[in-house]
């Protein structure tokens, strides 16, 4: 087994758009509180040249319940992070992760009350 030198094994290429490590830990806690609350079930992440996506599944075999987005493009314009309903609707655009994740955690408050 041959490794490179500054290449770890889940680098991504070049031209494609990831999460770092902070904004996977921002969402991954959220993930893990609506896991705990029965909310969700399942994930999987999409890394692509302009966009990287989490998908948030109730049951594996569905459509994601929704999308988070990070788009560098639009860092400037709208807001790099967006969350993105079922219904391909736009519930929350922003510049900073844990803002625009509210709008789910709201979700959060209302399925443990």
């Amino acid at each position: 087994m041959v490794m490179q030198i500054g290449m770890g094994a889940h680098s991504a290429a070049p031209d494609t758009v990831a999460f770092d490590r902070r904004e996977l830990g921002v969402i991954l806690g959220l993930y893990g509180r609506m896991v705990a609350a029965g909310e969700w079930r399942d994930y999987g992440m999409s890394f692509l040249s302009d966009v990287a996506v989490f998908s948030i599944f109730r049951r594996s075999a569905e459509q994601p319940l929704y999308r988070i987005e990070k788009r560098p493009k639009l860092a400037a314009k709208q807001g790099a992070y967006a969350v993105i309903g079922m219904d391909g609707r736009i519930l929350k655009r922003g510049h900073d992760l844990k803002t625009v994740l509210r709008v789910l955690e709201r979700k959060l408050i209302r399925a443990v009350e």
